[in-house]
Protein backbone atom coordinates (compact mmCIF):
# COMPACT_ATOMS: atom_id res chain seq x y z
CA UNK A 1 0.00 0.00 0.00
CA UNK A 2 1.28 3.66 -1.06
CA UNK A 3 1.71 6.35 1.21
CA UNK A 4 1.01 9.48 0.13
CA UNK A 5 2.00 12.60 1.84
CA UNK A 6 0.98 15.69 1.80
CA UNK A 7 2.24 19.49 2.77
CA UNK A 8 1.82 22.96 1.86
CA UNK A 9 4.12 22.62 -0.98
CA UNK A 10 4.28 19.33 -2.35
CA UNK A 11 2.91 15.81 -2.37
CA UNK A 12 5.55 12.86 -2.02
CA UNK A 13 4.52 9.37 -2.84
CA UNK A 14 6.27 7.49 0.34
CA UNK A 15 8.29 4.12 -1.15
CA UNK A 16 9.13 0.89 1.22
CA UNK A 17 12.21 -1.08 0.21
CA UNK A 18 10.52 -2.92 -1.56
CA UNK A 19 8.63 -0.45 -4.04
CA UNK A 20 12.03 1.15 -4.29
CA UNK A 21 13.52 -2.05 -5.46
CA UNK A 22 11.08 -2.73 -7.75
CA UNK A 23 10.65 1.08 -9.29
CA UNK A 24 14.40 1.15 -9.80
CA UNK A 25 14.27 4.41 -7.10
CA UNK A 26 16.74 5.14 -4.49
CA UNK A 27 13.87 8.35 -3.17
CA UNK A 28 10.27 8.44 -2.72
CA UNK A 29 8.53 10.92 -5.60
CA UNK A 30 8.07 14.17 -4.65
CA UNK A 31 5.51 16.55 -6.84
CA UNK A 32 5.47 20.03 -6.38
CA UNK A 33 1.34 20.76 -5.19
CA UNK A 34 1.02 23.61 -7.96
CA UNK A 35 1.97 21.31 -10.88
CA UNK A 36 -0.85 19.08 -10.11
CA UNK A 37 -3.37 19.51 -12.56
CA UNK A 38 -5.55 16.78 -12.20
CA UNK A 39 -6.80 14.14 -9.98
CA UNK A 40 -8.90 11.07 -11.46
CA UNK A 41 -10.37 8.07 -9.53
CA UNK A 42 -10.14 5.12 -11.56
CA UNK A 43 -11.09 1.36 -11.02
CA UNK A 44 -8.64 -0.11 -13.79
CA UNK A 45 -5.55 1.31 -13.85
CA UNK A 46 -4.20 -1.25 -16.27
CA UNK A 47 -5.64 0.92 -19.02
CA UNK A 48 -4.41 3.83 -17.86
CA UNK A 49 -0.57 2.85 -18.23
CA UNK A 50 0.99 4.33 -21.83
CA UNK A 51 4.73 3.36 -23.16
CA UNK A 52 6.80 0.68 -21.80
CA UNK A 53 8.52 -0.08 -18.64
CA UNK A 54 12.25 2.14 -18.48
CA UNK A 55 13.70 1.18 -16.05
CA UNK A 56 10.96 -0.58 -13.89
CA UNK A 57 9.25 -3.65 -13.06
CA UNK A 58 6.04 -5.31 -14.47
CA UNK A 59 4.25 -8.36 -14.40
CA UNK A 60 1.07 -8.40 -16.28
CA UNK A 61 -2.44 -7.60 -14.51
CA UNK A 62 -0.31 -8.38 -10.89
CA UNK A 63 1.82 -5.47 -10.39
CA UNK A 64 3.73 -2.47 -12.12
CA UNK A 65 5.93 -0.70 -10.81
CA UNK A 66 8.65 2.21 -12.43
CA UNK A 67 9.13 4.75 -14.84
CA UNK A 68 6.81 4.35 -18.27
CA UNK A 69 8.38 6.27 -20.87
CA UNK A 70 5.95 6.84 -23.81
CA UNK A 71 5.91 9.95 -26.41
CA UNK A 72 3.45 11.82 -24.68
CA UNK A 73 6.21 11.70 -21.27
CA UNK A 74 7.19 9.87 -18.66
CA UNK A 75 4.80 8.37 -16.23
CA UNK A 76 5.42 6.79 -12.70
CA UNK A 77 3.61 3.90 -11.80
CA UNK A 78 2.97 1.98 -8.52
CA UNK A 79 0.15 -0.47 -9.57
CA UNK A 80 -1.16 -3.52 -8.11
CA UNK A 81 -3.14 -6.05 -9.54
CA UNK A 82 -7.22 -4.20 -10.44
CA UNK A 83 -7.79 -2.61 -7.52
CA UNK A 84 -8.97 1.45 -7.37
CA UNK A 85 -6.21 4.15 -8.20
CA UNK A 86 -5.78 7.38 -8.39
CA UNK A 87 -4.56 9.24 -11.69
CA UNK A 88 -2.73 12.18 -11.03
CA UNK A 89 -1.81 14.67 -14.22
CA UNK A 90 0.90 16.62 -13.84
CA UNK A 91 1.83 19.97 -15.35
CA UNK A 92 5.67 21.51 -15.28
CA UNK A 93 6.86 18.85 -13.58
CA UNK A 94 10.52 18.54 -14.03
CA UNK A 95 10.85 14.07 -13.82
CA UNK A 96 7.13 13.76 -15.04
CA UNK A 97 3.76 14.02 -16.58
CA UNK A 98 1.87 11.33 -14.65
CA UNK A 99 1.59 9.34 -11.43
CA UNK A 100 -0.50 6.20 -11.57
CA UNK A 101 -0.89 4.75 -7.89
CA UNK A 102 -3.43 1.84 -6.77
CA UNK A 103 -4.42 3.54 -3.34
CA UNK A 104 -7.38 3.09 -1.21
CA UNK A 105 -6.94 6.54 -0.39
CA UNK A 106 -7.66 8.56 -3.45
CA UNK A 107 -10.35 10.28 -2.01
CA UNK A 108 -9.01 10.88 1.28
CA UNK A 109 -5.93 12.66 -1.50
CA UNK A 110 -8.80 14.31 -3.39
CA UNK A 111 -10.15 15.79 -0.20
CA UNK A 112 -6.81 16.67 1.13
CA UNK A 113 -5.70 18.90 -1.89
CA UNK A 114 -8.52 21.04 -0.93
CA UNK A 115 -7.53 21.92 2.03
CA UNK A 116 -4.80 24.09 3.61
CA UNK A 117 -2.16 21.76 3.80
CA UNK A 118 0.01 22.17 7.20
CA UNK A 119 3.79 22.78 6.44
CA UNK A 120 5.22 19.62 7.77
CA UNK A 121 4.21 16.70 5.87
CA UNK A 122 1.08 14.58 6.93
CA UNK A 123 -0.28 11.26 5.60
CA UNK A 124 -3.50 12.06 3.50
CA UNK A 125 -5.80 9.79 5.81
CA UNK A 126 -4.69 11.93 8.71
CA UNK A 127 -5.48 15.10 7.21
CA UNK A 128 -9.07 14.41 5.83
CA UNK A 129 -10.25 12.24 9.05
CA UNK A 130 -11.55 14.75 10.82
CA UNK A 131 -13.26 16.34 7.83
CA UNK A 132 -15.24 13.74 6.66
CA UNK A 133 -18.65 13.34 8.38
CA UNK A 134 -19.28 9.94 8.61
CA UNK A 135 -22.80 8.76 7.49
CA UNK A 136 -25.49 7.31 9.99
CA UNK A 137 -22.94 8.82 12.82
CA UNK A 138 -25.19 10.06 16.23
CA UNK A 139 -25.88 13.79 15.46
CA UNK A 140 -26.58 15.62 18.68
CA UNK A 141 -29.28 18.09 16.99
CA UNK A 142 -31.23 14.91 15.56
CA UNK A 143 -34.55 14.62 17.15
CA UNK A 144 -35.24 10.89 18.19
CA UNK A 145 -38.75 9.89 16.29
CA UNK A 146 -41.52 8.80 18.76
CA UNK A 147 -41.71 5.09 18.73
CA UNK A 148 -44.07 3.36 16.35
CA UNK A 149 -48.04 2.02 18.00
CA UNK A 150 -49.81 -1.07 16.55
CA UNK A 151 -53.33 -0.25 16.28
CA UNK A 152 -55.62 -2.56 18.66
CA UNK A 153 -56.85 -5.70 16.61
CA UNK A 154 -60.97 -6.14 16.78
CA UNK A 155 -61.96 -8.53 19.54
CA UNK A 156 -62.88 -11.67 17.88
CA UNK A 157 -66.54 -13.28 18.91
Amino acid sequence: MVTLLLDSTRLEVALTATERALSFRRESVRVERSSITKVQLVDDPWTWLRGVPSPGTVVPRTFAMGRWRSAGGDDFVLVRRSRASVVIDLEGDPEFQRLVLTTRHGLALVQALRLDARDEPVDVVALTTTEIPVVGAPDAARVPRPARTRAPRPAQA
